[in-house]
C-alpha cells in the first residue's frame, strides 16, 4: 500500500531543496509546513480524478457522491462496467467522462493496467502505462501518482499553477512552457514532487493575499 511521506520527510526535502536551489529559498521561507495528503487510489482513485477535472470543487463533490451512491456505494470496475451510459450519465457526468471511466475500466479488467500494484513500477513506467489508456493524459497520470500513491519524484510540467509559480521563482519575466518546466525541475531531483507541492502552497497563497511578492513583472 502507498504511504504518504510524513510531515519530517517533506520539511527535510524542502530544505535539501532550497539548497540545492536558491531559487525556491524564497518559497520555502514563504510557504508554511504542509502535509502531503494521500488520496484513495486505485481504479476509485483516478476515476475520480477524471470525473473532478474542469468542474468546480462543489460540482466535483456533488457530482461524485452521486456517482458513488448510484453504483451501490462501490466505484469499481465491474460496478461501472455494469451500468450503460445512460445510467452512468444519469449521475451528473458528461459523456466524455462516461467514456473514459469505462475504458479506464476495461484497462484493469482486462489486465492492460494495474491500478493496484502501480507502486512496482518506476516512476517512468507507471506514467507509460497510465498514459496507454484513452482518456489519461500526461497530467493526469503525473497527479494520480503524486496524490494517490505519495510518489516524491513526479512532477507535472503541464501544470499552469507550477509553471506561474516557477516564474515567481525565477524572477523571469514569461511562464515557462512545458518542456521548458521539465528541464527546470531537473535540478530538483529526487524531490520534483515536494518541490511541486512547495510552489503550489506558494502560489495559493500568493493568490489568497497570504503572502506578498516584490514587483516582479506580476
Amino acid at each position: 500500500m502507498p504511504v504518504a511521506p510524513t510531515v519530517q520527510d517533506i520539511a527535510a526535502a524542502r530544505e535539501a531543496l532550497a539548497v540545492a536551489d536558491p531559487a525556491l529559498a524564497r518559497a520555502h521561507a514563504q510557504t508554511p509546513v504542509f502535509e502531503w495528503r494521500l488520496r484513495p487510489g486505485g481504479y476509485e482513485g483516478l476515476f475520480r480524478m477524471i470525473v473532478e477535472q474542469q468542474v468546480s470543487v462543489a460540482a466535483a463533490a456533488s457530482i461524485w457522491a452521486r456517482t458513488v451512491a448510484g453504483l451501490g456505494g462501490s466505484v469499481t470496475p465491474e460496478a461501472v462496467l455494469g451500468q450503460d451510459a445512460e445510467g452512468l450519465r444519469a449521475f451528473g457526468l458528461s459523456g466524455q467522462k462516461v467514456k473514459y471511466g469505462q475504458e479506464i475500466a476495461r484497462a484493469q479488467v482486462e489486465g492492460r493496467v494495474d491500478l493496484q500494484h502501480m507502486q512496482t513500477l518506476s516512476d517512468e513506467d507507471a506514467i507509460t502505462a497510465l498514459t496507454a489508456i484513452k482518456g489519461v493524459g500526461k497530467w493526469t497520470a503525473e497527479t494520480y501518482l503524486m496524490f494517490c500513491e505519495g510518489r516524491l519524484n513526479v512532477f507535472p510540467g503541464g501544470d499552469v499553477a507550477l509553471q506561474e509559480a516557477m516564474r515567481w521563482a525565477d524572477r523571469a519575466e514569461l511562464r515557462p512552457n512545458e518542456k521548458q518546466a521539465y528541464v527546470r525541475a531537473e535540478i530538483w531531483r529526487p524531490y520534483r514532487g515536494v518541490a511541486a507541492h512547495l510552489l503550489w502552497g506558494w502560489y495559493g497563497g500568493v493568490r489568497r493575499g497570504e503572502i506578498a511578492l516584490e514587483d516582479i513583472g506580476l
